[in-house]
């Protein structure tokens, strides 16, 4: 496969590594933007990296409670950030968010079916209409349901990030755990953790985990001398560093890193004189894995005069 610029630059972009290692990441594994990353990370070179794709597309992801109660995280994009910010956009959005709620469509195929609030149309319908009267592509990508328990929202910098996170309370009422449910969903936001609990982790990426830790002790003198129990030790206590990266409940307290957003939760639980439970919990930052189109605007003005 042939390797070209601007892949070495989308991997440079995901690692930081210098662009004539990202090159040779990239042939070892075959353009293979996973498999390279790992060969980096083998090789020393890069710390471990989530799977992100470029940040491309406009729009908004909206994170709300409705009237029931229920709680929703909703992706709709479009193609300028500029309409992003337009209140007919975002006025669509928030009835296409409560039409999830009320309805609780299966997925976006079933949400475009449903009727749109005020109206005898279909939400494709309306959606058609926006697309006209805005003048851009709208595109409903994703959303979230959830019901039951108590759900905080939470957006940051007007839809770039939405999260959602659902909590399982026992004798404290709800408006006392929103706080909480802020924090929980800032610290979500800001940390982007893959998993909820060290328990959600499955065996196969700690086994990945353990492999690409090895390797990065073979390929280091110093280290590959060392007995394979001193090896295995080491190895152990890089996988309790992955779950303190990777996992939310195990994660440190943005507001009080010296505690776990675990003990953080317990210790609140306690002073409420109650029970709660992160139950799960949504990010969604607007445009993540879409490619943008990226124009030549000195072509295109020159391709206008001719």
């Amino acid at each position: 496969m042939a390797i070209t610029a601007k892949d070495v630059q989308k991997l440079r972009e995901m690692t930081g590594v210098g662009m004539m290692d990202c090159k040779k990441a990239l042939v070892e594994a075959d353009g293979d933007f996973d498999k390279a990353i790992e060969w980096l990370r083998e090789k020393g070179l890069a710390a471990q990296t989530k799977k992100a794709g470029k940040v491309a597309a406009e729009g908004v992801s909206l994170a709300m409670v409705a009237d029931n109660g229920v709680g929703v995280l909703i992706e709709v994009n479009s193609q300028t950030d500029f309409v992003a910010k337009n209140d007919v956009f975002q006025g669509f959005v928030k009835d296409v968010a409560q039409v999830v709620a009320t309805d609780d469509p299966a997925d976006v195929e079933a949400l475009k079916n449903c009727k749109y609030p005020g109206t005898d149309r279909t939400v494709a319908d309306v959606t058609a209409d926006k697309v006209l009267a805005i003048g851009e592509n709208i595109q409903i990508r994703r959303f979230v349901r959830c019901a039951g328990g108590v759900s905080v929202p939470y957006v940051h910098m007007n839809g770039k990030v939405g999260v959602l996170v659902n909590l399982a309370v026992e004798g404290i009422a709800a408006d006392k755990v929103v706080e909480l449910g802020k924090d929980v969903a800032m610290q979500i936001c800001a940390m982007n953790p893959t998993y909820l609990d060290k328990s959600n982790v499955s065996q196969e990426v700690l086994d990945k985990e353990k492999e690409i830790q090895l390797a990065i002790m073979a390929n280091d003198p110093k280290m590959a001398a060392k007995p394979d129990k001193v090896k295995e030790g080491i190895v152990m206590g890089k996988l309790g560093k992955y779950y303190e990266e990777n996992c939310l409940l195990q994660q440190a307290f943005v507001k009080e890193n010296k505690v776990s957003v675990e003990k953080h939760v317990a210790a609140v639980a306690k002073e409420l004189g109650g029970s709660i439970t992160v139950k799960a919990f949504t990010r969604f930052a607007t445009g993540e894995g879409i490619e943008k189109k990226e124009d030549d605007f000195a072509a295109e003005v020159a391709s206008m005069v001719k």
